[in-house]
């Protein structure tokens, strides 16, 4: 008989380790369901339950907010109401990226799951003015104004008014996005006969710095992640947008500071422009609808937990917001409002 110790056996340690792998490997997992279960909001699964039963529960809570381009202000501050106001089944928000103003009202009134949007103020005006969708009436309410959103003119260095783009190819945006709505508006206002053109904005500004057009111009709140990193070295710079009197009447005063743009505005030298404000849109339901009652519940979460939107790192535009806010021309959406009486049967 030998003497010679056994061998070990290579499948047992090998099982071992693959074990002690497996389970460092399923730790992170498990512990993010246990935090999901500790969720507020949350509940567990029943056997009883079936796929009908867990998507009704799924969907009872949650809401849809269309808000803009990915490198717009709306897709962020979507992105901040689902941070802050996501509570398990009882209200969950999802962002969905939009085509602008114009587009999110259609969106709201007509696209399952669209439940908010966020839209610029002089979006209802200009729907209404162009008979877009008739007998809206009262159809499009508002919860609350957000903030300003400021009208960006990026040119090129031989155009140094607002007045040479007359006759000028100038890029607005995607056609029904609110910064489309906005500069026809304006130009028409200022009596400047520009060619439009339509492209997202990303390609816009390449065909900007190559010269195929005159200037592109951008709706959104300061500053814009588009022209994060253009320099003095690029050639391009804002035009001034003066206010008159035919702009006053819906449009704010506005600047571009060197603290936003260092390398497009001079510290010396900020540009004038105009601003629209941004308004949180939505149907409005009547009362007692199943649909009523979700937005509801996000306005009641939205003004309670207000104040988690005014510190890092929620977006700065918050700071700007006031609940109380009147937007003219608009209903404010209700979310107290009683359901009518049922009628009585004789």
């Amino acid at each position: 008989m030998s003497s010679d110790p056994m061998p070990p056996r290579r499948g047992g340690v090998a099982s071992r380790r693959g074990l002690l792998l497996a389970g460092a490997l399923a730790l992170p997992a498990l512990r993010s369901a246990q935090a999901q279960r500790e969720a507020p909001g949350f509940r567990e699964a029943s056997p009883r339950d079936t796929l009908a039963t867990l998507g009704a529960r799924a969907n009872a809570g949650t809401i849809g907010v269309i808000s803009g381009g990915v490198d717009g202000t709306y897709v962020r501050i979507a992105a901040d109401l689902a941070a802050v106001l996501d509570d398990g089944d009882r209200l969950r928000v999802l962002p969905i990226i939009g085509r602008g103003s114009v587009q999110n009202i259609s969106d709201i009134m007509f696209v399952r799951g669209v439940d908010v949007g966020i839209v610029q103020s002089d979006a209802l005006a200009f729907v209404r003015s162009r008979r877009l969708f008739p007998g809206m009436g009262q159809t499009i309410q508002y919860i609350a104004k957000l903030y300003d959103e400021e009208v960006h003119v990026l040119a090129r260095p031989e155009i140094t008014r607002v007045q040479d783009l007359a006759g000028q190819r100038v890029n607005v945006d995607v056609a029904g996005s609110g910064t489309a709505m906005t500069a026809s508006l304006i130009f028409e206002a200022m009596e400047i006969d520009a060619t439009l053109a339509n492209d997202p904005q990303d390609v816009a500004l390449g065909k900007l710095r190559r010269g195929e057009i005159a200037a592109l111009v951008y709706v959104t709140g300061k500053p814009a992640r588009l022209f994060t990193g253009l320099g003095a070295d690029s050639g391009l710079h804002f035009l001034a947008l003066p206010m008159t009197p035919s702009l006053i009447e819906t449009y704010l005063p506005a600047r571009l500071g060197h603290e936003q743009y260092p390398g497009l505005v001079p510290a010396e030298a900020p540009v004038d422009t105009l601003a629209v404000g941004a308004v949180m849109a939505v149907y409005g339901w009547s009362a007692g609808t199943e649909r009523h009652r979700k937005v509801a519940a996000f306005v009641q979460a939205f003004t309670g937990k207000f104040e988690r939107f005014l510190v890092a790192p929620r977006h700065p535009k918050w700071r700007e917001v006031n609940l109380e806010a009147q937007v003219p021309g608009w209903v404010r959406f209700n979310p107290a409002q009683e359901a009518p009486p049922p009628r009585r049967r004789y």
